[in-house]
């Protein structure tokens, strides 16, 4: 199953991009010099990659172009999306999508993807289980999978993030890496190493090209993203704090005749900073197409901020005359906006599967049944519960679903509509032992915070409206939506607690409870203001 992520209205508004080449990760990772005249300046109808995408990455292979992104604590694991033209994408996958590989249990960041000798590579990193951070890769005879995975490469003790390959200048394959040394307050120096052909095994000596010595990169640099044009390698990497409302992220660029250096930075660094509609952009991919080059790196529109997340923006540049790359304005392109419609969602369980963009805690997939235009989801009596979401796009937005026979729900479990932040932290109203219930969870702890008597019908639909990003009001319905009822007091929710601090929110059903209950559900929508 494919879902289009762009509507025919922002398709008219998006880039106008046909024709020309691509530079992704380890495309040879080198960038043909270009001396054709660049096409005219196109619309961007940024995010092209709208809701949660940080640290997006992309390849072209043949025609298409594929990307993916982290997804933290997000399961199914990186998305797998492919586009004809960079504007209008498709999920078409995943590249773990039924569980982790069986070395690591969480953090799920920073996916590479790349393509080579007919196979496609995506370098990422994960929390090792029983260590700390490190760098695995996963190969693929075709870019939409299935993915073998060949387990870590490195994993330093102080954590090992953010790879990326690259030839070098004799054409020797290296892996270029973080040392994650600001998780302990140390310099995060960035190591190049040689990679066997097979992507499985590091050889030699590493050797450290850079690292965060600069004011404005602050206590880190990471996220590199290298290719190699007139002459030169150029490493495009991220700086300063990437995350949360007080993010500080910029984007800098630094360049060497040779791959192991050495490597000089850009003395007008950072060259993309905060505007008005985009903060903290960093962490991406250069591309080239017709002539014309970008950066897919991901920001914060500053309207949903970080209960949205990180989204996956397009931003071009163009080479002056010391042959430095500069962004207009020194920041991330504008343009035109998307059409809030473009990301309306509706799901009537009426297929054999879960529509791609459900997504469950990494560590906690649901068990649950799609069938007969229903959806049955198992109770979990861990955490905030089982529970199935979707991204959010915008600031405001209403999500309705119908939860049948709430009565029928043995004693203990409840069902219900969800925002959920993570497993210790989330908003809800369910419905069962003979109650409708508001209540939050912060920390792990959870607290109710209204209550009304269960409707004696068999059909209760729940809604949720949110406004300004974290503001969360309950209500339902026994009438199929034609009159609404809230819990009496605290019915709006301020849900600015909820986002972790490197993801957004997503918004779905819940069951919590004993594994004998089953909440089952008729519909789900979500619809953009």
């Amino acid at each position: 199953m494919t879902l289009s992520i762009l509507s025919a209205a922002r398709q008219r508004a998006a880039l106008l991009l046909v024709g020309g080449l691509s530079v992704g990760a380890c495309q040879q990772s080198t960038a043909p010099t270009t001396t054709a005249t660049p096409a005219p300046a196109a619309t961007i109808a940024n995010p092209i990659l709208p809701g949660d995408f940080p640290d997006p990455s992309v390849v072209q292979v043949g025609d298409t172009y594929w990307a993916t992104a982290t997804t933290s604590n997000w399961g199914p694991v990186f998305p797998l999306l492919k586009s004809k033209d960079l504007a209008h994408w498709e999920l078409v996958g995943h590249v773990f999508p039924e569980g982790r590989p069986d070395w690591a249990d969480y953090y799920f960041w920073a996916p590479e993807i790349s393509q080579e000798g007919g196979k496609t590579y995506v370098f990422y990193t994960a929390h090792q289980r029983g260590g700390n951070l490190a760098v695995g890769v996963a190969s693929a005879d075709n870019p939409a999978g299935p993915y073998h995975d060949h387990g870590p490469l490195v994993g330093q003790p102080d954590g090992s993030i953010d790879a990326f390959p690259m030839r070098d200048e004799n054409n020797q394959l290296y892996l270029i890496w973080k040392e994650d040394g600001n998780s302990v307050g140390q310099p995060t120096p960035i190591w190049a190493q040689r990679l066997n052909d097979d992507r499985t095994a590091l050889l030699g000596e590493k050797r450290e090209l850079f690292r965060n010595d600069a004011a404005w990169e602050a206590g880190l640099v990471e996220g590199v993203s290298m290719i190699r044009h007139e002459g030169y390698f150029y490493a495009f990497y991220a700086g300063n704090g990437c995350c949360g409302n007080g993010c500080t992220y910029a984007t800098g660029v630094a360049r060497s005749r040779n791959l192991l250096g050495p490597w000089e930075k850009y003395s007008k660094n950072p060259i993309m900073v905060n505007n008005d509609t985009w903060k903290c952009p960093g962490h991406g991919t250069v591309v080239q197409r017709n002539g014309r080059w970008f950066l897919l790196h991901h920001a914060y529109d500053s309207e949903g901020f970080q209960n949205v997340g990180r989204q996956g923006v397009l931003s071009e540049f163009t080479w002056n005359a010391e042959g430095w790359p500069e962004f207009q304005g020194r920041s991330t392109t504008v343009g035109a906006a998307p059409t809030l419609t473009a990301h309306n969602l509706t799901d009537e369980f009426n297929k054999a599967t879960l529509l791609p963009t459900w997504q469950w805690p990494v560590e906690h997939k649901p068990t649950f049944q799609v069938k007969d235009g229903q959806l049955r989801l198992t109770a979990s009596p861990e955490g905030s519960g089982a529970v199935l979401g979707q991204p959010t796009y915008t600031a405001a937005y209403t999500v309705t679903t119908t939860l049948l026979n709430p009565a029928s729900l043995p004693t203990g479990a409840t069902a219900g509509l969800t925002a959920h932040g993570d497993p210790d932290n989330a908003l809800a109203l369910t419905a069962g032992g003979g109650q409708m219930q508001l209540w939050q969870r912060t920390k792990g702890k959870q607290n109710v915070l209204a209550t009304s008597p269960l409707p004696s019908a068999k059909a209760v639909q729940l809604r949720m409206q949110v406004a300004k990003g974290n503001q969360y009001h309950f209500s339902w319905s026994t009438d199929a939506g034609k009159t609404w009822q809230s819990p009496p007091t605290n019915a709006t929710v301020d849900g600015a607690y909820l986002p972790p601090w490197d993801r957004g929110v997503r918004v779905g059903v819940v069951a919590q409870g004993p594994a004998s209950a089953v909440g089952t559900f008729e519909n789900f929508k979500l619809v953009n203001q």
